[in-house]
């Protein structure tokens, strides 16, 4: 028996929303019966709309740390233990929906690429999630528009950022039963842990995949602008190969240092697949897409696989995507090629040569290494 007992997967319903299926009129009620009442026990529990404003000082501005689709998000504190608080926006039934998928989905959800969920508040007419505290917030962050002194994040990190990621997609698509389309890849919704682990977040789209002789499932158009697979924008067929797009674009987005969408740009520029696509087609002009702020500072061999699989997984015809089984296995061959910056000889290193000017960690034109003006 698969573990989404209430996420039994219905018939297509063309343009209408994919709901997951609901024995009659109690499924909030029987979502907090799921739940155990420790926070501790590694089950969400439900809190009290009382208990987040006082965990949240209130939701004082001091502890607010950003705002989504859902709502506002403020950091608290829960027992000593520090946590992040969403506040659903009460503006429809839609959110509505999106906070139940979510509270059923991370309450039977477990990997260490997936958000936490502590818990959540259904009191009146409140909504709330209450996760695992991120310290380093979203990959958004650290990837777009770094303001000048703060360190972009290195090319290792990069990589295994986009492991990680990998596994928890490979997760929902081959461990769960039945398996989790996220359909909400994007870096907004990558959150970081102190040594830039990354884990989804944000599982208010996600739908339970199809099972048996069914090939997809119908829902309506949902997503961020630019992450949607074209076949699934045109069609409404939401599939695995949906997921693998949207990864491709992050994967993207990672090498490059840019935003899918971005109107601050030249007009040429402002679509990061219509300004990659003349590198793409050429394999010597791949290191053209690399984000500037890296310096030069990755292998080249590895920057020129990476560009492969997200090309692979940018296919607009979705049985040509690779499954993210197969993403993985690239990924991690990618990681096992870390970037190390060049060690001068010894002899260079020496006193007598003190006085010299020191270019440890400049990438060698042997490697490959280009510093190029974009």
């Amino acid at each position: 028996m698969g573990c989404f007992g209430c996420f039994a997967p219905e018939a297509d319903e063309g343009d209408e929303d994919h709901k997951p299926s609901k024995p009659d009129d109690s499924s909030g009620a029987d979502a907090r019966r799921k739940v155990a009442p420790d926070v501790s026990n590694g089950y969400a529990h439900s809190f009290t709309f009382k208990d987040l404003l006082v965990a949240t000082g209130y939701f004082n501005e001091a502890n607010f740390i950003g705002e989504g689709g859902f709502g506002k998000v403020y950091k608290g504190k829960i027992n000593g233990q520090m946590v992040a608080v969403k506040q659903l926006a009460q503006d429809g039934v839609q959110g509505r929906n999106e906070f139940l998928v979510e509270v059923l989905m991370l309450t039977v959800l477990n990997h260490p690429n997936l958000v936490s969920l502590v818990g959540f508040c259904a009191q009146g007419d409140e909504r709330l999630l209450v996760y695992e505290y991120m310290p380093f917030g979203s990959l958004e962050s650290h990837l777009f528009d770094v303001p000048l002194g703060k360190k972009p994040l290195d090319w290792n990190t990069r990589v295994r950022i986009a492991v990680g990621v990998a596994e928890g997609l490979s997760y929902l698509h081959n461990v769960a039963d039945p398996p989790v389309i996220y359909r909400d890849m994007k870096a907004a919704n990558i959150l970081l842990g102190e040594d830039f682990s990354p884990k989804l977040s944000d599982f208010g789209l996600a739908k339970v995949g199809p099972v048996g002789d069914r090939t997809h499932v119908s829902t309506r158009v949902m997503g961020t602008y630019g992450y949607c697979a074209p076949d699934y924008v045109v069609s409404g067929k939401l599939t695995m190969k949906s997921d693998i797009y949207s990864f491709g674009v992050l994967l993207m987005e990672l090498i490059t240092g840019r935003r899918i969408y971005d109107a601050s740009r030249p007009k040429p520029e402002q679509s990061l697949l219509t300004w990659s696509r003349p590198f793409l087609h050429d394999k010597r002009k791949f290191y053209r897409l690399a984000d500037p702020s890296l310096l030069g500072c990755y292998p080249p061999s590895a920057l020129n696989q990476l560009v492969v699989i997200s090309i692979m997984c940018l296919q607009d015809q979705p049985h040509v995507r690779p499954i993210i089984a197969d993403v993985v296995i690239g990924l991690n061959h990618i990681a096992s090629q870390p970037y190390a910056p060049e060690r001068l000889p010894v002899a260079m290193s020496s006193p007598a040569h003190s006085g010299s000017p020191q270019f440890v960690g400049t990438p060698s034109r042997r490697r490959g290494g280009r510093r190029t003006a974009q």
